[in-house]
């Protein structure tokens, strides 16, 4: 991988370097040039408003952001991104970071799916997301120049992407569809499974043991 990609220079940290080597471990080669796409897609951003953010704790949390959708890291109650969250928190414990380091890296990764909130929170969390965004749904596509974008996908190519990303993500979900609730991984068990119902929020209001 190269050390800069569009002008963004990939941390070179110890720690840097031993998260990409167990990330890379587990994951496919789709899951993890995705992952780093979102940390320079992110940083590009972050650079291109001006913000102020850690570059370690945002590669940190682009590298582990998928990590729960990976059998490895896989457990049957918990939506993948706490999974993979957990998995990032307890290798930055593991290397002696500060416990509010890796709380932000933890949040970062835990609502890298949840639309709306992410992007009013610190700017690890918010920049996070918006590496998400851009590369798996394409928002935010045109603020980043053909240049930047063609750098990323020079050193960090697609292949068949969106494919490959949705048959991982719907294999994931459909292990455990109760975590699907409230979020858009739902999407993802109804395309493959659409006799499965999710649970309805009103019928579980009206179903509560309160009367009335």
């Amino acid at each position: 991988m190269a050390d800069t990609i569009s002008g963004i220079r990939i941390p070179d940290s110890k720690i840097a370097r031993e998260a990409a080597e167990l990330v890379r471990q587990y994951e496919t080669e789709m899951l993890f040039n995705h992952s780093v796409r979102v940390f320079v897609f992110g940083a590009l951003k972050g650079a291109r408003q001006n913000l102020k953010f850690d570059a370690e704790l945002l590669y940190v949390a682009a590298l582990f952001h998928d990590l729960g959708l990976v059998d490895h890291f896989h457990t049957e109650t918990k939506r993948f991104e706490v999974d993979g969250a957990d998995a990032a928190r307890k290798f930055l414990r593991s290397h002696g970071i500060a416990e509010p380091k890796a709380d932000l890296v933890w949040e970062a990764i835990a609502l890298h799916t949840t639309p709306g909130i992410p992007q009013y929170m610190r700017p690890e969390i918010a920049l996070t997301n918006a590496g998400v965004l851009v590369d798996a749904v394409g928002v935010g596509y045109d603020d980043y120049t053909a240049e930047q974008r063609d750098g990323v996908l020079a050193a960090l190519p697609r292949g068949d992407f969106k494919n490959e990303f949705i048959e991982v993500q719907t294999c994931s979900a459909l292990k455990k569809p109760q975590t699907t609730f409230g979020t858009v991984n739902f999407d993802f068990v109804a395309e493959r499974d659409p006799t499965f119902h999710r649970p309805n929020a009103c019928t579980r209001i009206r179903n509560t043991p309160w009367p009335s």
